[in-house]
């Protein structure tokens, strides 16, 4: 992590959010915000005004992972060992967040959205990142919402109806950056299929988004299947979180109402490369590759239709690990038709913009938050795994 003050950065190719620009660039950074930006390399008039100069390589913002869950560890496959690690303390688990906040920022991901817990740990790392200088940036989703005895204990409250809905929301948006709705549960792999109905009806998804944004707050929705996907789009969450099995006509309405898109293949496309992981037999084999190849199908769809995609792993999932599988994300989104340039955007400037910030690409006057690599993504793609340098935003 760079906290050099006042700086320039001469690079031989940049990408700034939207846009790869192939040429030399020069940026002048002070206090953390770019205070000149120029084409061209002017390394040497630079240094003759006495600024430090950081000469070479390729310039692009920070990554962002816009679906984590940092107090669980990814790396571990086995279940036993992922059962123990959950009924660890909360000081225990609140050490793995650290860490997997850590291991992001190494890998260039300067900013995550965490997408809920039971225990609070991720509203304590969001604050502890803030005053520090190691971990990257983390926006919290605090605690979600479900309903009783349904999926999601590990990271949402229960409500029973409308009354505890507007309740529980209401109190959730006072420490929360977004609300998390458990709209459906998760995949049943052997059947290849969501078999349980959806957990909110369109009358209750559609009152904890109105109660969310009475207070300010937007609404991400944990989903998959098309009945959940439906209910979702047609309430106008902010986001649809996993989104398996969605489908052109619930993807059309995603776009009309500018409900995004966080795919998150990297969880199912693990299981289906480590079946032996999970024990899962030929046939279920057979109905995750089905499931990756019908998720790429519409995510190249859902590109051409104009749905605003933002990418997340889901790290901390069965092999899943922080910061390294937004490298294995944008390998799925290249593999579905996407473009460098549109699969990098969804790494970066999509999630800014959707999440508010003023300046979400990299442009004179707005906040320095950078990934200096050694080589261009665009001519080696491996460059991306090994950042030269980062920079945080400032508190």
């Amino acid at each position: 992590m760079d906290t050099l003050k006042e700086f320039a950065v001469c690079a031989a190719g940049w990408f700034d959010g939207e846009r790869h620009h192939p040429g030399p660039a020069s940026f002048v950074v002070r206090d953390g915000r770019i205070e000149h930006l120029a084409s061209g390399d002017h390394a040497r008039d630079l240094a003759g005004r006495g600024l430090p100069v950081i000469h070479g390589g390729f310039l692009m913002p920070g990554l962002v992972d816009a679906h984590v869950h940092l107090f669980l560890d990814g790396k571990p496959t086995d279940g036993p060992t992922r059962s123990a690690h959950l009924k660890q303390p909360v000081e225990a688990l609140t050490e793995t967040a650290r860490a997997s906040a850590r291991q992001a920022l190494a890998c260039g991901v300067t900013l995550v959205r965490d997408a809920g817990d039971r225990h609070g740990i991720n509203h304590a790392v969001r604050a502890e990142a803030r005053r520090g200088s190691d971990m990257a940036r983390v926006r919290s989703g605090g605690l979600g919402v479900k309903r009783p005895k349904r999926y999601g204990g590990f990271m949402a409250m229960d409500v029973e109806d409308a009354e505890a809905i507007v309740a529980s929301v209401r109190r959730l948006a006072a420490d929360s950056d977004e609300i998390k709705l458990i709209l459906t549960g998760i995949i049943d792999f052997d059947a290849g299929a969501v078999t349980d109905e959806p957990q909110f009806d369109l009358a209750a998804t559609t009152l904890a988004v109105d109660t969310a944004r009475a207070h300010g707050r937007s609404t991400f929705a944990h989903c998959s299947g098309e009945k959940g996907l439906a209910i979702a789009a047609r309430a106008g969450v902010g986001s649809i979180e996993h989104g398996f099995f969605m489908n052109r006509e619930t993807l059309a309405v995603m776009r009309d109402r500018q409900v995004a898109w966080t795919p998150t293949f990297c969880p199912v496309h693990f299981q289906w490369a480590h079946p032996e992981a999970v024990g899962w037999s030929a046939g279920t084999v057979g109905n995750l590759r089905r499931i990756l190849d019908g998720h790429a199908e519409h995510l190249r769809l859902a590109d051409e239709m104009g749905v605003t995609l933002l990418m997340g792993t889901d790290a901390g999932s069965m092999g899943v690990e922080h910061g390294h599988a937004l490298y294995e994300e944008i390998e799925r989104y290249l593999e579905a038709g996407l473009s460098l340039e549109k699969t990098l955007a969804a790494a970066t400037s999509a999630a800014r913009r959707h999440f508010g910030h003023a300046s979400p690409r990299l442009a004179a006057g707005a906040a320095f938050e950078a990934v200096l690599l050694d080589r261009s993504p665009f001519e080696d793609r491996a460059a991306l795994r090994a950042p030269r340098r980062v920079w945080l935003e400032p508190a």
